[in-house]
């Protein structure tokens, strides 16, 4: 769409107009100058003088390039511009921070693949998040591993095809054998410092119970619930299960009432399914969307047309005047003594050849 930045400076083409009537030039009928030499000079420069030689009136040619070059310069100084198709931007209104446990206990085989093949608890983890990530398009998206430490996988990303990729590549125990519940906690609140979104959520995803932080987990959960980190929390594996690899079901609903979250079990594939599924469905997705229509200023093209318009046309008034100063020339040279006689006899001799 053609738009003008600057629309209202375009009534300065009806300047020269107003000019020329509000300011007349005052004329006396009688000559100022008599130039007894003016048929020669008209021959020599082929013009030819009006009736009024006080002053000269430019040509028609001269007055119609002379608007055109006006109006040009008047378009140019509204500035106009071509407004193109908008673009929409999405903006992600929340920031989602996944932990995953990597500790050796997640290597234990009490869950089924999409086969419905016996498998460890991490790969039905990668294949059920894989699912959960690709559903997350409008969310900018993290992912940290914990065991015996913390450390950030992915920082928040729109591009959540490098979070399924690193995500594939986990292993049990990269991150340590233990469960470092809290200090996992503790590196996410580090992590959402350097967000401004308002809405900020961490999952995390365990399979035991805290080993020794140095923050407690409901402590951790607590300092999050001031920073504005709305936690869910996941149980995985059997509650039952006593020793080192107990899950601590307790801590983990600590958690999540704290900061407002939920907490979920998944003894096996289709309850981890179904957590997911619910945080999906609880987790709706929050955008902001920016419009902007690219604008491209056109001013240059009247402003060229103009300085070419101009140069042509001074370049045909010299061909025209370089035209008539060689007709002058040879007007004169015929009007010598002889010079018709030399004509004739040319005219003869290119006959008889």
């Amino acid at each position: 769409m053609l738009a003008f930045a600057n629309a209202w400076l375009l009534l300065v083409i009806v300047a020269p107009l107003l000019l020329r009537w509000l300011g007349r030039a005052y004329h006396e009928p009688e000559p100022f100058l008599t130039v007894p030499f003016l048929s020669d000079l008209s021959a020599i420069t082929g013009m030819k003088p009006s009736t009024s030689v006080a002053a000269s009136l430019a040509s028609v040619s001269q007055r119609i390039v002379l608007a055109i070059v006006w109006c040009l310069l008047v378009v140019a100084l509204g500035r106009p511009q071509w407004i193109q198709e908008p673009l929409t931007k999405t903006i992600p209104g929340r920031d989602l921070l996944i932990a995953v446990d990597l500790s050796g206990s997640m290597e234990a085989e009490d869950f089924t693949d999409a086969a419905g093949n016996r498998t460890d608890r991490l790969t039905a983890v990668k294949e059920v998040m894989d699912e959960f990530l690709a559903r997350r398009d409008g969310d900018r998206v993290g992912l940290m591993f914990f065991g015996t430490a913390a450390f950030m996988q992915v920082p928040f990303t729109e591009d959540l095809d490098v979070c399924r990729v690193l995500l594939n590549e986990a292993q049990v125990r990269m991150a340590g054998p233990q469960t470092m519940l809290g200090d996992a906690v503790g590196k996410a609140i580090l992590v959402f410092g350097n967000s401004d979104v308002k809405e900020k959520v961490l999952i995390v995803l365990t399979d035991g119970n805290d080993s020794g932080s140095l923050v407690p987990p409901v402590k951790a959960a607590e300092i999050a619930r001031d920073e504005g980190i709305k936690i869910h929390t996941i149980g995985m594996g059997d509650p039952t299960t006593v020793g080192e690899d107990k899950l601590d079901v307790d801590t983990l609903k600590a958690m999540a009432q704290t900061t407002g979250g939920e907490m979920f079990m998944a003894i096996d594939r289709q309850e981890l399914e179904g957590v997911y599924n619910q945080i999906d469905a609880m987790t709706m997705r929050q955008v902001e969307t920016l419009t902007h229509r690219p604008v491209k200023d056109l001013y240059f093209w009247p402003l060229a047309i103009a300085v070419v318009l101009v140069v042509l046309f001074h370049i045909l008034k010299l061909w025209q005047t370089r035209r008539a100063r060689s007709s002058a020339k040879e007007a004169r040279l015929l009007q010598r003594p002889g010079a018709k006689e030399i004509e004739r006899r040319l005219q003869q001799e290119a006959k008889s050849v």
